[in-house]
């Protein structure tokens, strides 16, 4: 059931773009819901989680930082992919190798924690997941890649995250540093969740959309998770 919901929000994405083609007001809304979500899943829920189950607060603090400067440095190659923004610009030849293998970096290490951490951050990658595959389908169908490019890249990325689930399941050394892994996690999402929400709008404008669509992201994960 994990791997599917983990599949299936990429699917989402890809069949959002390609039956309903999004408006980047509506994507940016998209998004504003989902760093919000994240946001109130990695605070409400998997900081206690990870508090509670162990007394070196410290170096869990160190892991959250580095995972904020871990995504930093991913975003460095994917060019900003997975908060919304993709600043790549392809003739449909060159195949984007940096955005392709920091992407399933992001994917891969987000899955690792869902066998130890559960539902609430399972249900926090589906809804992350499903605006950066909406922008990465935008981005290659621009670019003019090729169906089998398009697929291939789609198709891996949507893989990564079950990948990492699998390992964590079946390797001692995910289950021993559970909660340093979770704690990176965190770190992570804090860094996209905090991009998204905090991104200046135009003419810094108050947006009664996206704040909308962050108190929907807030109250959805207070009152269902």
């Amino acid at each position: 059931m994990i791997y599917l919901l983990l599949i299936a929000s990429v699917l989402l994405g890809v069949l959002l773009v390609l039956i309903l083609k999004p408006s980047k007001k509506s994507v940016r809304l998209l998004l504003a819901f989902s760093g919000a979500y994240l946001l109130s899943v990695a605070i409400l829920h998997l900081l206690p989680e990870v508090y509670n189950g162990s007394s070196d607060t410290k170096v869990l603090g160190i892991f959250i930082l580095v995972g904020i400067i871990l995504q930093s440095v991913l975003e460095s190659f994917s060019k900003g992919a997975e908060h919304g923004h993709i600043h790549i610009h392809t003739d449909g030849k060159t195949f984007p190798t940096l955005l392709f293998v920091s992407l399933c970096i992001h994917a891969f290490s987000e899955g690792l924690p869902i066998h130890h951490s559960g539902e609430n951050l399972l249900w926090a990658i589906v809804v992350h997941k499903i605006p950066i595959a909406v922008i990465l389908t935008i981005f290659l169908l621009d670019s003019h890649f090729s169906k089998k490019t398009i697929v291939f890249f789609l198709t891996v990325f949507a893989l990564m995250s079950p990948l990492g689930v699998i390992l964590s399941e079946n390797m001692m050394f995910f289950e021993k540093y559970s909660a340093e892994i979770t704690a990176l996690i965190i770190g992570i999402f804090l860094h996209i969740s905090t991009v998204i929400l905090f991104e200046s709008s135009e003419n810094h404008n108050f947006n009664l959309h996206k704040f909308l669509a962050i108190i929907t992201g807030i109250l959805l994960t207070v009152f269902t998770l």
